[in-house]
């Protein structure tokens, strides 16, 4: 399992951060802060963990946003046994929106770079394949938050 975080700020921008150049699988890419969740650890106190690790701040993990993504499919069943892509044993990402501890401010710890995006400018950014997926609600959430900030 893995979890990104959605930090939205008043006027519905996305906090995005930016893998370094040195990155073995994807360098320079964009994403959502995150990561894998621990052995005996829930997925909220995993994300909560990884942006302290990353940002160094403390959020409070809200909503789910969208579907789960599979990020690797369930191993190999036998032939007689049908199991879903996103079955046990598959890794799936998870998306949760965040709000952030007052005060605080987000460092890229871990990143190259940190950057609040428009919803309008979320298709121009060279994004992970699974956090690309995400788009359509983080759209739809960005939304929400500008509205309810007015």
């Amino acid at each position: 399992m893995v979890v990104a975080g959605a930090l939205f700020d008043g006027d519905g921008r996305l906090l995005v951060a930016r893998r370094g150049a040195d990155d073995p699988r994807h360098p320079g890419a964009w994403e959502l802060p995150g990561g894998k969740v621990h052995t005996g650890e829930d997925e909220r106190t995993a994300l909560a963990r990884e942006w302290r690790e990353e940002l160094g701040v403390d959020v409070a993990v809200r909503r789910r946003l969208g579907d789960e993504i599979v990020l690797s499919p369930a191993p190999a069943a036998p032939p007689t046994t049908p199991v879903p892509a996103g079955g046990p044993g598959a890794t799936v990402l998870r998306c949760y929106q965040l709000a952030l501890g007052a005060g605080q401010r987000p460092e890229p710890l871990e990143h190259a770079e940190l950057r609040w995006v428009a919803a309008t400018e979320l298709d121009t950014l060279e994004w992970l394949p699974a956090d690309r997926e995400l788009l359509p609600d983080l759209r739809a959430a960005a939304q929400r938050g500008a509205e309810h900030s007015r």
